[in-house]
C-alpha cells in the first residue's frame, strides 16, 4: 500500500439524502501545563529543541534517525544528504541497508517513494525537503505497514528535520536571511501546533480504546458497551436488531413504547447506510451497522438531534461498532455450539445412552433432565423442505416455564418437554403459525428417566401414525389415550386391520349402509357398556326391548354367538379398531 501524506485519520463525509457528519477540529484549546512524558509521549518536542540547536546537517539527519524506533515498530534504514550531482549517505548511522538503495534513492529525483529490502514487507524513503528544494531522505522499513497514526508521527519528524535543515542552511553566512529565518520558525509553530493537536487525538483515542477495552475485558455485553459510548460521547446510545427493535440504549430521553417501523422503510435504510463506509447521518442519528464477516447482525447508533458529534464522536462510535461486532459474533457462535449440543443431546437420548453422560450433558446445557419428560413428535405436510416447522415449534413453546430440547429428524419435529402439552392448543398455535391446520402431532407417556426415552420415543410415533391414519388425520393423539389399540402394537399395517374389522363386521357393516341403520354402533356401545342392557339401552337413548331386538338382528345377520367368549372378544376388539382407527370405515 502506498504512502498517502495527505490522508487524514478521520475522512470527510458528504451530505446529500442521507448526510454525512460535518467536520471540526478538536483540542485547539490550550490546558493547564502537564508533566512532559504526558504532554510529548513520543518525545518530539524535546527531539525537535536538539534538531533546532543542531548546526550540522549530517548530525541532524542522525538524530531523526535515531529516534524513528520511539515512534512505533519502525527502523531507520539509511540517510541521506542532498549533493550537487544527486545525494550522498550520511556516515554513522548506518543501519545495514544494502548499497542497492542507494541506487534506488538517487532514481526518486526527491520524491518520496517505495525502496526494497528483503526481510521487510514495508519500506519507504521519506524526502526532506525546503523553500531551495531536496535536503536529503531518510529511509523507513517495518515488518508492518504503519497505521494512520504511525504515518502520522512519521511525517512529523520528517518535518521537523527538514525544517531543522534548512534553519542550519540559513545559518551558514552566505544564507543569513531574516526572512527566512522567520518562515522556518513559522514551520516549527505549526510543527509544534499540530504536535499539540495530536497529543489531544491521542489522549482522546486512548480513553476511547482502554474504556472499551474494560468492557470487552469484563465480557459486559451489549449494555455495557452502550452504556461506556453514552460517558464517551455524551449522547444516547442504543443497538437495534436488523429488524429494527431495541436491544439496548443508555442515556436520556428512551421512547416508551419505542416506535414500530415499517419493513419496507426499515430495509431502505440499512441499504443506504451499507452504501457508505463509516458512520451515516439519518435524520437526528448518527447510524454504523455492525456486521462482521458480512453478515448485518445488528445496528449501533447514536441520538445527536443538534448535529454536535466531531471527528472524536466518530472515532468512538467506530471503535464502539467493532467491539459490539466481535461481542454479537461471539454470542451468534455460542448460540450455534449450544444449538449443536442440545440437538446431539437428544438424539442420543431418543436412540439410548447411559444415565450419567445424560444426565452431565444436559447439565452443560441448562437443562434439567432429572424430572418427568414428555416426547412430542410433530408433523406437517411439505414442511420438509425449509426450517418452518421448527421454528414455528419453537415459538409455539416459548411460553413454557422450560426450554425443551428440540430436534429434527426427517420430516418431523421431536420434542422432549417438561410439561404435558395441551395437544389442542398447541396444535392451534402451529396451524396458525404455518398458516394450514393439516398437521398431527403425537404425544407418548410420561418418561421418568433417560432410559425411557427410546420407548416413549416410539410411543409418540404410534400416537403420530394413529392420528394420521384415522378418519380425523389433523389434531393431536395421546399415546395414553389409544385405549385397545396399544397392544396391537407399532408393526400391524392398516390393510390387516381393515380386513379384521370385515372378517368379524363386514355383514353388520354392509346391512347398516344398505338399510341405514347403526347396528354396529350399537354393538360396540353394547361392549363399552360391559354388555348390561340398561346402560347400553340409556347410551344409546332407546327403549331396553328395541335394544334386544338389535342385538337379535346382529346375531341373525352376522350368523355369530354373542354369548361365546371368544367370540364377543374378538367383535370387542373389532368394534374398537372400527371405531378409533378406522373412524367407523370398514370398506
Amino acid at each position: 500500500m502506498a504512502y498517502r501524506p495527505t490522508q487524514r485519520l478521520f475522512p470527510d463525509v458528504s451530505y446529500r439524502e442521507v448526510s454525512r457528519v460535518p467536520r471540526c477540529t478538536a483540542g485547539a484549546g490550550r490546558r493547564a501545563p502537564r508533566p512532559l512524558a504526558v504532554v510529548d509521549p513520543h518525545g518530539l518536542l524535546m527531539l525537535s529543541r536538539t534538531l533546532f540547536s543542531c548546526t550540522e546537517p549530517s548530525e541532524i539527519v542522525r538524530l531523526a534517525m535515531r529516534h524513528v524506533s520511539a515512534l512505533g515498530p519502525c527502523t531507520a534504514e539509511a540517510g541521506y544528504l542532498a549533493t550537487g550531482d544527486g545525494v550522498s549517505r550520511v556516515p554513522g548511522q548506518d543501519a545495514g541497508a544494502p548499497t542497492v538503495v542507494d541506487a534506488r534513492v538517487k532514481e526518486l529525483g526527491g520524491a518520496d517513494g517505495s525502496v526494497s529490502l528483503p526481510e521487510r514487507s514495508w519500506t519507504w524513503a521519506f524526502g526532506l525537503r525546503g523553500a531551495g528544494g531536496p535536503l536529503g531522505y531518510i529511509v523507513v522499513s517495518s515488518h508492518t505497514e504503519p497505521d494512520e497514526q504511525g504515518y502520522f508521527l512519521l511525517s512529523t519528524l520528517v518535518e521537523l528535520t527538514s525544517a531543522a535543515l534548512s534553519l542550519a542552511a540559513t545559518r551558514a553566512p552566505h544564507h543569513d536571511n531574516a526572512g527566512e529565518l522567520s518562515r522556518i520558525r513559522a514551520e516549527r509553530d505549526t510543527a509544534l501546533r499540530q504536535l499539540d493537536t495530536l497529543r489531544s487525538e491521542l489522549h482522546l483515542q486512548k480513553t476511547v480504546h482502554e474504556t472499551l477495552g474494560r468492557v470487552a475485558a469484563s465480557g459486559g455485553g451489549e449494555k455495557a458497551i452502550t452504556r461506556a459510548l453514552h460517558e464517551l460521547t455524551g449522547l444516547p446510545a442504543l443497538i437495534e436488531d436488523r429488524f429494527g427493535n431495541l436491544r439496548s440504549w443508555a442515556g436520556p430521553g428512551r421512547p416508551d413504547p419505542y416506535p414500530v417501523r415499517s419493513s419496507a422503510y426499515q430495509q431502505e435504510m440499512l441499504r443506504r447506510v451499507a452504501r457508505e463506509e463509516g458512520p451515516v447521518r439519518v435524520k437526528d442519528r448518527l447510524i454504523t451497522l455492525v456486521r462482521p464477516r458480512g453478515e448485518l447482525l445488528g445496528v449501533l447508533a447514536l441520538e445527536d438531534p443538534d448535529a454536535t458529534a466531531d471527528e472524536h464522536t466518530l472515532f468512538a462510535l467506530e471503535h464502539a461498532q467493532r467491539s459490539l461486532a466481535q461481542e454479537l459474533l461471539h454470542m451468534r457462535e455460542l448460540t450455534e455450539v449450544e444449538l449443536r449440543l442440545r440437538r446431539q443431546l437428544i438424539d442420543d437420548l431418543l436412540e439410548g445412552t447411559d444415565e450419567a453422560s445424560a444426565y452431565a450433558r444436559a447439565e452443560a446445557v441448562g437443562h434439567d433432565l432429572r424430572r418427568p419428560h414428555y416426547v412430542v413428535v410433530v408433523h406437517w405436510p411439505d414442511s420438509a423442505a425449509d426450517d418452518s416447522l421448527t421454528r414455528a415449534v419453537e415459538k409455539a413453546m416459548v411460553t413454557t416455564a422450560t426450554r425443551p430440547l428440540i430436534t429434527r429428524r426427517g420430516d418431523r419435529v421431536v420434542l422432549l418437554t417438561r410439561a404435558r402439552p395441551d395437544g389442542d392448543a398447541l396444535h392451534a398455535v402451529l396451524a396458525h403459525e404455518l398458516g394450514r391446520p393439516d398437521g398431527a402431532i403425537g404425544v407418548s407417556t410420561r418418561c421418568d428417566s433417560p432410559e425411557g426415552f427410546p420407548r416413549c420415543y416410539q410411543e409418540a410415533l404410534r400416537a403420530l401414525e394413529v392420528r394420521q391414519n384415522s378418519h380425523q388425520r389433523s389434531g393431536a393423539t395421546f399415546f395414553d389415550d389409544l385405549g385397545l389399540y396399544r397392544i396391537l402394537g407399532p408393526g400391524n399395517d392398516l390393510r390387516e386391520l381393515e380386513g379384521f374389522v370385515r372378517e368379524w363386521l363386514g355383514q353388520l357393516i354392509d346391512y347398516d349402509a344398505e338399510h341405514d341403520t347403526d347396528l354396529v354402533e350399537t354393538l360396540s356401545c353394547y361392549f363399552d357398556c360391559g354388555g348390561h342392557y340398561d346402560d347400553a339401552a340409556a347410551a344409546l337413548t332407546v327403549h331396553r326391548s328395541t335394544l334386544r331386538y338389535r342385538l337379535q338382528r346382529i346375531r341373525e345377520i352376522s350368523g355369530l354367538d354373542l354369548t361365546d367368549v371368544e367370540t364377543r372378544l374378538n367383535l370387542q376388539v373389532a368394534t374398537r379398531v372400527w371405531k378409533i382407527i378406522l373412524g367407523g370405515r370398514g370398506r
